[in-house]
């Protein structure tokens, strides 16, 4: 009989993200909307309501049908959290539930309030056998046919890896109608003509277009459909990423094996949902499961020389064996997401690739067949904080842990779950001598400064008083609204008790800060003191600039820095005075590498002329410096000129004739 083939759907291509399926289920629980998703009527005012709360952006109306709302209501349904609709062949929908009522299932999904207890909802859903078969008698979990398959694939060469090809030919478009054998001797067979081809593009274009003979759609579902459906499946936690396929995570490779074991029955829809909309149960809630796989996750961390102990937790019943688990999962998962880290500096070009993405608002670059980055254009928001977590995460040198440092979450492929959320920075880089507060936004309206502003300065604030070291802020957007670099020029922010504080917060652009960091990298000056040193020549010129004026100097002094950076120049060529930033760091030929921690200040009106003034930790609010680099206006004393700058070198502190030592080329700003 000739081959028929369809492809298998467990997400949905208007929804390609699973992760962002809480944050709308969440909107839905609290609309008026609960049990009314059907008619055109209620459809477009869900979708209006998913839009307005900023779950979706529905472009300028540009969707008037309410398809939106319909595929929040497929996927809500498709994984139990609401009844799903029971035809009429099929039974009562009274034996269910009330149509897109909120299911005992749905409200353990509101619940779940970690990434694992999410994952474990999506595992409980992916593991029910709802997938028509063939034969249109019995059902199948596209989950557990899939994990079939790698198992034996396993089996036969020691790796559990599908990679994204053999996915998407023989992996959504297969069933268990079809013998794993079968499918995996058809892997196989592809993986070896793959290796030998000259091209694998070609290679891949030519079998896409054989198998899509038998194929009575478009032979691009193939692979449009293939990432998606396999984003879906890793979010059960049992499967993880591996290039641009996928792998059975080593901690879940005992579950994996039992919900293998069964992939279809031929028991009713009805039955199916039920158990869908209860929760359905999986292997670890048998004791003995549940035991056996916390017994081999002890000896995989033991194996790999990682600390723990649950001396403390009872482990007497599933739950409780569960919870110890979840425990050495975490721990597990930390001790992972610190070794990624160690690995983001070698990561550099990449991290730059995705900032250039998101500066084009989303997109894909592709390197190779096997390597692609994509940045969706409806997650730009959580990419942007999540590129510049690895970015700092690449310049290292932090205190302070890796998931200490961001507010977002991650998926076990440690892409991006979503935007943090309110209520504290986005990123707090900790270092020995200073903390960097980085906030960023995907705003470029005027609107910027009025969701910004506000926020910023306060979690700045906050950090000033949180730590007992200097905090600096940077606030990074693709593009800067003059209003908000005029609310971060003044900087001013009322502590709790009426304590001013003049906070120190630099607005770059993302370009800004890309082309610096790649200047970084490929000058070997990848450190947190150079990024504090752009912070602070940026900031020695806010007091005597209006806003467009900072802006346009910011852009000026970045391209100069990476100039001297990638040129090793000390100052330009017509000799011009250079601004010495707040705590700069010296390197002269005689005394080595200082640090400025005053300058001397020579004030003609003054009764005492000479003052020291202190530079370190940045310019005190009664001091403006003009835009000639060694000029100043005192509140108190007047208009001064800077004599020197008082540097504290390793062995004594001294003071450097300014700008003498510059032009004479004693002394360099590093």
């Amino acid at each position: 009989m000739e081959e028929k083939i369809d492809i298998w759907l467990v997400g949905n291509t208007g929804l390609r993200n699973p992760n962002r399926i809480q944050e709308g289920f969440k909107a839905f629980a609290n609309s008026p909307y609960v049990g009314k998703l059907r008619g055109k009527e209620n459809e477009i005012g869900f979708m209006n309501f998913l839009n307005d709360q900023g779950i979706i952006q529905n472009e300028a109306g540009k969707d008037t049908s309410g398809s939106h709302a319909r595929k929040w209501r497929l996927m809500f349904s498709k994984n139990g959290f609401i009844y799903p609709q029971v035809k009429k062949k099929d039974g009562d929908q009274d034996e269910l539930g009330n149509l897109d009522d909120i299911t005992p299932f749905g409200r353990t999904f509101l619940k779940a309030d970690t990434y694992p207890a999410v994952q474990e909802c999506y595992l409980r859903a992916l593991s029910v056998e709802q997938f028509a078969m063939p034969d249109g008698n019995s059902y199948f979990s596209p989950l557990r046919w899939i994990l079939a398959i790698m198992l034996e694939l396993e089996k036969r060469t020691g790796s559990s890896e599908i990679t994204r090809i053999e996915f998407a030919l023989w992996g959504h478009t297969t069933n268990p109608s079809y013998s794993t054998g079968e499918v995996v001797d058809n892997i196989l067979d592809l993986r070896t003509r793959r290796k030998q081809a000259s091209s694998k593009r070609n290679f891949d274009r030519k079998e896409v277009a054989e198998r899509g003979k038998y194929y009575d759609k478009k032979a691009d579902n193939f692979l449009d459909y293939c990432d998606m459906n396999m984003r879906y499946l890793r979010i059960s936690g049992v499967l993880q990423r591996k290039g641009r396929g996928m792998v059975i995570a080593p901690a879940k490779h005992i579950l994996a094996e039992k919900l293998a074991k069964s992939t279809s029955n031929e028991e009713s829809i009805v039955l199916q949902y039920k158990r869908l909309c209860e929760g359905a149960e999986l292997p670890t809630d048998n004791v003995d499961t549940a035991r056996a796989l916390l017994n081999d996750l002890m000896m995989q961390m033991k194996s790999r020389q990682i600390m723990f102990d649950i001396s403390d937790l009872p482990l007497n019943t599933a739950t409780e064996i569960n919870i110890a688990r979840r425990r050495l999962e975490n721990i597990l998962s930390q001790t992972d997401e610190i070794q990624y880290a160690k690995e983001q500096c070698n990561q550099w070009q990449e991290i730059a690739d995705y900032m250039e993405l998101l500066i084009k608002g989303g997109g894909k670059r592709t390197y190779d067949d096997d390597n692609v980055i994509e940045v969706p254009k409806d997650e730009t928001p959580a990419y942007l904080e999540w590129i510049l977590w690895r970015a700092s995460l690449a310049i290292d040198h932090m205190i302070n842990k890796p998931y200490e440092v961001r507010g977002f979450k991650l998926d076990s492929d440690f892409l991006p779950v979503s935007a943090a959320g309110g209520g504290k920075g986005d990123l707090y880089c900790e270092f020995n001598d200073f903390t960097i507060l980085t906030e960023v936004t995907m705003s470029t309206s005027s609107r910027q400064e009025a969701m910004e502003g506000e926020p910023v300065r306060r979690h700045v604030s906050d950090a000033v008083l949180k730590y007992d070291k200097p905090v600096y802020g940077m606030f990074i957007a693709v593009k800067i609204d003059t209003n908000t670099a005029e609310t971060f020029r003044h900087g001013i922010w009322y502590a709790r008790g009426d304590v001013k504080q003049r906070l120190d917060i630099v607005p770059l652009t993302l370009a800004q800060y890309r082309d610096y960091f790649i200047a970084m990298f490929r000058t070997g000056n990848a450190n947190p003191e150079k990024l504090r040193e752009l912070i602070l020549l940026c900031e020695t010129r806010r007091d005597i600039l209006n806003a467009p004026g900072w802006k346009a100097y910011i852009g000026t002094a970045i391209d100069e820095k990476i100039k001297r950076m990638e040129k090793g120049l000390l100052v330009s060529k017509n000799k011009k005075v250079p601004i010495v930033p707040p705590g700069a760091n010296i390197c002269h030929l005689i005394y080595g590498e200082g640090r400025v921690v005053a300058m001397d200040v020579y004030f003609p009106e003054a009764k005492v002329k000479d003052k020291k003034i202190p530079y370190l930790m940045g310019i005190p609010d009664e001091i403006s410096l003009y835009a000639d680099g060694k000029s100043v206006l005192h509140e108190r004393y007047g208009e001064g000129v800077i004599r020197a700058y008082v540097v504290a070198f390793q062995n004594e502190i001294m003071s450097l004739c300014f700008p003498k030592v510059f032009s004479d080329g004693c002394a360099k700003i590093l």
